[in-house]
């Protein structure tokens, strides 16, 4: 079943982030058993080559990457290099989730330009690729602003967008309280974002760098969940071994 009927059926679909331009670790990764890779070109130094790489590595996983923004270029060859989806960040309008949708998805739906490419086995089987296209790309939104929260209901109504993750660290930092995720007006963003997707049965999304951070979502009902960094935990395994031998 594709990525996209699972996220649709609310299944429970576990990911984790990949920032380094490092082919072994997606290869390593993905004997882990996670559901879909989160590829960050947002903050990770990834171009489109080194997205090609990964998703080429992360075989029969499906891969959601985070592009830097709105940029249809990078969008293009990002599907077209067989991405199951796209994340895109710092969404802030109605409009703008427009312009992602029309960018990712083929007429009559959309104007996602036609060109051969990995995702169709460059051109070996371009029909079947187009009939299921549509039906088969992710396209998830970001909420991580004050002005995101203010659009949310409009943003979450958008035709086309499958889900809404939401960006802990820059909504706090955008309500002036980096990381302070008690802080009592991150929580009540938390909240508009959890009913505007309720309302318009959009699927919810987080990003937490442990499962500590992110256990308690699921229990609210996300289900596109993110745990941790590549980085993250080659630092923090390197450096537990590091302090246990010191201890030892």
């Amino acid at each position: 079943m594709a990525l996209r009927q699972r996220l649709l059926n609310n299944e429970v679909l576990y990911g984790t982030l990949m920032s380094m331009a490092s082919v072994e670790a997606v290869e390593m990764t993905v004997k882990l058993g996670y559901d879909w890779l989160f590829i960050d070109a947002e903050h990770g130094a990834l171009g489109p080559n080194e997205v090609f790489r990964l998703i080429q590595a992360a075989g029969d996983c499906p891969c959601l990457v985070r592009v830097p923004g709105f940029d249809e270029g990078f969008i293009k060859k990002t599907l077209d290099a067989g991405a199951a989806g796209i994340i895109v960040p710092q969404v802030e309008s109605l409009a703008e989730a427009q312009d992602i949708v029309r960018v990712s998805k083929y007429p009559p739906q959309g104007q996602r330009g036609v060109g051969l490419g990995r995702a169709h086995d460059y051109g070996l089987s371009f029909q079947d690729y187009l009939a299921r296209a549509n039906d088969e790309t992710i396209i998830v939104i970001q909420a991580e602003s004050r002005d995101a929260i203010g659009n949310i209901d409009a943003m979450a109504s958008c035709e086309g967008v499958d889900a809404v993750l939401i960006g802990p660290y820059d909504l706090s930092a955008s309500l002036g309280q980096v990381g302070d995720f008690e802080n009592p007006e991150f929580i009540d963003a938390i909240e508009q974002i959890t009913e505007a997707c309720m309302d318009h049965d959009k699927v919810l999304g987080i990003f937490g760098v442990s499962a500590e951070d992110v256990a308690p979502y699921k229990e609210q009902g996300f289900s596109l969940l993110t745990v941790g960094v590549d980085s993250l935990f080659l630092q923090q395994a390197s450096a537990a071994a590091l302090e246990t031998l010191k201890n030892a």
